[in-house]
């Protein structure tokens, strides 16, 4: 198969396009730095959210498109036509994060925030789990099911490890450079799931090309979950015994 990777370097998709190209499937990737293409696996460079660079990678039919994009729900607008057109299956990278509070294991059917938010305020934005949902909305009333949602959680690799909402960027290089990390309070006794990339990987590659999982939905996770305080503590550990002593952690209040 011809399977096209959109902004396919991040955690999952650095993995999913070495499996892909692994099994012989052509991979190409679109990459905003210049990367060194190798057997079956094709970067290409550009930037995937102009319109006009996305066109001229799109002129061609492709078996599978796997989206990592991040769009705003306008952006996606724009685009959701040239996407689904171009290949035999779209695979949109929603989020676990469209789902509402729930008391009980969350599955697919889950309620959503934006179905279930009384929030007027909230509901007026177009934050990253009300986006995703809505672009899921739009796939949903698009006319076609040539599309497949999946909705990974938290996913870590080598090089992305997350605090809640804070990528690394904001707050383990704070910790290496003797700063403090400062953190949600209410986040922090909040219970979580942890993926690591290749795994979530693993799973959308068994989806792709298999017309069984067009106009599915599927969330990726794992079973075990923990608090972010026990994570945090657990980043912290490995911190000291690098760095020699234990980086400062404040908790913030949302409501302060």
């Amino acid at each position: 198969m011809k399977i096209l990777l959109l902004g396919g370097t991040g955690a999952m998709g650095e993995y999913l396009s070495d499996i892909l190209s692994q099994k012989g499937n052509q991979t190409f990737v679109t990459t905003r730095s210049l990367r060194t293409s190798k057997e079956n696996l094709t970067f290409i460079q550009g930037n995937a959210k102009n319109l006009s660079f996305l066109k001229s990678i799109l002129d061609k039919r492709w078996d599978a498109i796997v989206d990592f994009m991040v769009y705003s729900t306008a952006q996606f607008q724009k685009r959701v036509d040239l996407l689904l057109n171009a290949t035999h299956q779209y695979v949109f990278l929603s989020s676990a994060r469209v789902y509402a509070d729930s008391e009980s294991p969350i599955v697919e059917s889950s309620p959503r925030l934006l179905d279930v938010s009384n929030d007027v305020e909230f509901l007026k934005t177009d934050e990253y789990s009300l986006a995703k949902a809505r672009q899921e909305d739009i796939l949903r009333k698009s006319g076609k099911a040539n599309w497949t949602i999946i909705r990974p959680y938290i996913t870590f690799s080598s090089h992305r490890l997350q605090l809640g909402v804070l990528e690394k960027e904001d707050w383990l290089y704070r910790a290496l450079k003797g700063k403090t990390i400062v953190f949600s309070e209410d986040i922090n006794s909040k219970l979580t799931t942890l993926t690591f990339g290749i795994d979530v990987a693993k799973s959308i590659s068994a989806l792709i090309g298999e017309e069984e999982t067009y106009g599915e939905t599927f969330h990726i996770t794992t079973e075990e979950h923990t608090k972010w305080s026990e994570i945090l503590d657990l980043y912290l550990d490995i911190l000291e015994n690098h760095l020699g002593y234990r980086p400062k952690v404040i908790f913030e209040n949302k409501e302060d």
